[in-house]
Formats: C-alpha cells, structure tokens, sequence
C-alpha cells in the first residue's frame, strides 16, 4: 500500500478511490462493447512518482495513484478524477467532480466548468469540501496549442476564503508521440497562500494507450514549505 488507513477516514477515503477506479472499468468495458452508444465515455488510470496539484506537492514527495473518468455528449460533460494524497490537515485522497460545457467561437476552444473537490481523511472541524468555477481558452498559435485557464473559488480548503489560479501553458509536438510544455501561474488568496507556480517537461506516448509524462515543478515560495519546493514528477497513465 501506498498509504496508511490508521483511520475510518482514511479508510473511506482509499474505499472511495477503489470505486472511482472500479467503476470507470467498467463503464469502459461497456462503451468497448457497445452497450453506451448515446455518450462517450472515457477513463484512465495512473501512477505518479507524486501528486503536484495548482504546483504543490500533494503527497509529501510519496508516489500516488489515481483514476479518472468522464461522459460527454456533444459539447457538455461531467467528470470524476480522484488522487491519493498525503496533506498536512490529515488529508489522504482528492476528489475533484466536475460538470462543463466546451463550446467554440472564433477560433477558440472554450472549457467551462463547475468544479467540486473533496478531501477525505481531513481532521474534524477544517473546511475540506468547496466549489471552484473554471474557464480555459485555447488557441494553435503558429505550433504552439495555447491555452489559458482562470479558476475562482469563493471559499476554499481550511482557512481559504477568496482564491484565484491564472495560469497559461503552451503545449509543442516535437515527435509524432510527443509533446512538450511549460506552464507558468500565479495564485492569490484570501487568508491563503500567494505564490507563482511553473512547470516543464515532455509527454511521450508508449502505446495508444500508455503514456509517459515527466516534469519540472516549482515555485518562487519555497520558505512556505517543503510541497511549495521544485520536484521532478514522472506519471504513467493508461486509458481504459
């Protein structure tokens, strides 16, 4: 095991990642049969040397796993991802629920959604379940695909009130089965932290179904903490 369940949060929390990942099997052995034809579904899970989220590290520099799935029709899509994790409020796993829309116009690919996440195993009495709201536009400038994301949460994890995520990334094929990106964000919060947030590394395609991604991470706030400082992260993904 990756992480202990000395408790029945814990517990409930890795139950929780077990089903996520159950479910999104399953649900991808049905579309591969033809028994779902109105939607498309689609899943994958993974392994992480770590768990980097909006930057941080999230697993205190132990390897993760996690598991993703999500049914779209047409432009609009709903979707589960779920981590586990290892935070300093007791925090074991991440379950980030989505619901969105990803029209286009003008040139532009827009993703916009209403994001729920929740951490299991978080000890009793801090804010652990929240809303963020989250807009992408991309764009193929010249070979770079752009996009940029702005995120907004009115009441955020613990003590976080007020928060906003502006990040932007550039994202370059440098092979038929590779890509390449960088990423470069800023973070201000109400009673959290403020800090800007990059990262850098290559994407390769193994198989059709395999991927492996290792990347650079960093900040310019490594006196807030050991998960705020730059850490090599290598993930291996596979769609079901």
């Amino acid at each position: 095991m990756l992480f202990k369940m000395n408790s029945n949060g814990r517990q409930n929390g890795a139950r929780r990642i077990s089903s996520i990942m159950t479910a999104a099997a399953a649900l991808a052995g049905l579309t591969s049969a033809g028994a779902v034809q109105a939607h498309a579904i689609d899943a994958q899970v993974g392994v992480a040397s770590e768990y980097v989220g909006k930057g941080l590290g999230k697993s205190a520099g132990d390897p993760s796993v996690n598991g993703s799935i999500e049914v779209s029709s047409g432009a609009f899509y709903a979707s589960v991802f779920a981590s586990t994790a290892k935070l300093s409020q007791g925090s074991d796993a991440e379950i980030i629920s989505a619901v969105g829309w990803r029209p286009e116009a003008a040139g532009y690919k827009f993703d916009l959604s209403v994001v729920n996440r929740d951490l299991p195993g978080t000890r009793a009495g801090v804010d652990a379940n929240y809303w963020e709201y989250q807009a992408d536009a991309s764009r193929k400038i010249g070979p770079v695909n752009t996009r940029l994301r702005v995120n907004y949460t009115p009441d955020g994890f613990a003590a976080t009130k007020e928060a906003w995520w502006v990040e932007l990334q550039g994202t370059v094929s440098v092979g038929p089965r590779t890509k390449a990106s960088a990423a470069i964000a800023d973070r201000t919060a109400d009673g959290g932290a403020e800090y800007a947030a990059w990262n850098l590394g290559v994407k390769h395609r193994l198989t059709d179904k395999l991927a492996l991604d290792v990347r650079w991470y960093d900040t310019d706030s490594h006196a807030l903490g050991e998960n705020y400082d730059g850490r090599l992260v290598g993930a291996l993904t596979f769609a079901l």
